[in-house]
């Protein structure tokens, strides 16, 4: 599939969707690059995503995040995996539209809560100090605040019913067509 990805791919979706998992497997099975916009942020500013929201605060980690969306060379074909509310922040969805292809790993509020229990939520400044119970309010609450932003993706997909190999072809049919 060398190739067949010609621009970057945007995965959005809520935290514990599976973006950077999912956008390793499909890098891998097109041999194009795979960009944690996270992991990006980390290295640009020397800290982890926890320490930087507590350092400097949310809108100062949004602003970061940003920079560093818009830094991505929008002509090389990549995976790139955001977080869970970059698209959600001034014009960064549009951007992301204008300049590549939107993937929106579509899940059900259940299935994100399972993911998020068994994963360090330490790593995770908004939910760090919930329990479940909460924490499943806190999914249903931002799902449908965040729903305006994630539904201007061009793909939607839940990813527990579509292989990578099968996503693959979809997207690589998608970006011929743009």
């Amino acid at each position: 599939m060398n190739n067949a990805i010609h621009l970057p791919i945007f995965i959005i979706g809520f935290m514990g969707s599976g973006k950077t998992t999912l956008g390793k497997k499909l890098s891998r099975l097109a041999d194009v690059p795979f960009i944690d916009l996270d992991q990006r942020i980390v290295e640009t500013s020397g800290m982890s995503i926890s320490d930087y929201f507590e350092l400097h605060g949310e809108n100062a980690f949004r602003d970061l995040e940003e920079k560093t969306l818009k830094s991505i060379a929008p002509d090389a074909g990549a995976f790139i995996s955001t977080g869970g509310g970059a698209p959600c922040y001034r014009d960064n969805i549009d951007w992301m539209n204008r300049h590549g292809l939107t993937l929106y790993l579509d899940l059900n509020p259940k299935v994100i809560l399972s993911r998020l229990i068994t994963s360090d939520r330490s790593t995770r400044p908004l939910l760090s100090n919930m329990d479940d119970k909460q924490l499943l309010s806190y999914i249903h609450d931002k799902l449908e605040e965040r729903s305006t932003f994630y539904k201007k993706a061009r793909i939607h997909i839940n990813p527990l019913k579509l292989s990578p190999k099968n996503m693959l072809e979809l997207l690589v049919k998608e970006t011929q067509s743009m």
